[in-house]
């Protein structure tokens, strides 16, 4: 009798780097679970940059900061106070400092600023769910994890750009550059803390806190449910959103 051998189960194959891009959108499930067997960021942070850079440079070349930086003083009470010290002379030195060193300052924050805040929140949410869940992160894949939820942001730097080049150059505002959040209702000349807080309450970022709750608890579906992640998501986004209004009401 011919000897029979049992069929060995082939390993599932792992999805491309540009296909994880797109399904952590469309198809986040299964990407998430891809990720976990097989973290890697390189693409997604990639595009995070560029998109960054495309934005700010779009901003730089069609709208100009002159505006904005305008607008910003004119909303800051502590640059009132000092620039109602100064001679005309002065203010126009101060602001055409500002005006020439905002891009610099934007084109860098554009570069690190993406992989230092994911840096953090991988770190972040590494350390919560391993302490309260033994969830068994390591870094590389909570951070995978983290880069790739982030991707419906590169939906709102198109949508900003495509705004940018619809609108008058003086109704343009880089910081809310999409009417997605709560800030759009607001006056231009509500105060500071109230725009940034109300500027959080944004569907691109209720987009991101969810699909990171949904990729923790299919990465680690045995130690991790939806529930606890998404109530430790929220709480650390809702403690950054006080912190950050906090500190815009302290320095304007």
């Amino acid at each position: 009798m011919a000897a029979t051998t049992a069929a060995v189960p082939e390993a599932p194959q792992s999805m491309g780097a540009f296909a994880r891009v797109i399904g952590a959108i469309i198809s986040p499930r299964a990407t998430f679970q891809d990720i976990a067997h097989k973290p890697g960021w390189l693409l997604p942070i990639l595009i995070l940059i560029v998109m960054n850079l495309a934005v700010i440079g779009t901003f730089s070349r069609h709208v100009g900061w002159r505006t904005l930086i305008e607008k910003q003083d004119l909303q800051n009470r502590r640059a009132q106070q000092q620039m109602a010290q100064m001679t005309p002379e002065q203010k126009q030195r101060l602001i055409d400092l500002q005006v020439k060193t905002a891009p610099i300052f934007g084109y860098a924050f554009g570069v690190v600023g993406a992989p230092i805040v994911l840096l953090i929140v991988g770190a972040i949410f590494m350390g919560i769910f391993n302490a309260t869940s033994s969830a068994a992160l390591d870094f590389k894949t909570s951070f995978s994890i983290a880069v790739h939820a982030w991707m419906p942001l590169v939906i709102l730097g198109v949508l900003g750009i495509v705004v940018m080049f619809l609108k008058p150059p003086d109704t343009v505002n880089i910081q809310n550059l999409v009417a997605s959040n709560v800030g759009a209702l607001l006056s231009n000349s509500a105060p500071m803390w109230l725009q940034t807080l109300c500027g959080s309450l944004d569907v691109f970022s209720f987009w991101v806190i969810g699909l990171l709750a949904f990729a923790y608890s299919v990465a680690r579906p045995k130690k991790l449910s939806m529930g606890t992640a998404l109530a430790w998501v929220v709480g650390v986004w809702l403690v950054f959103v006080l912190v950050k209004t906090g500190l815009i009401a302290m320095l304007s």
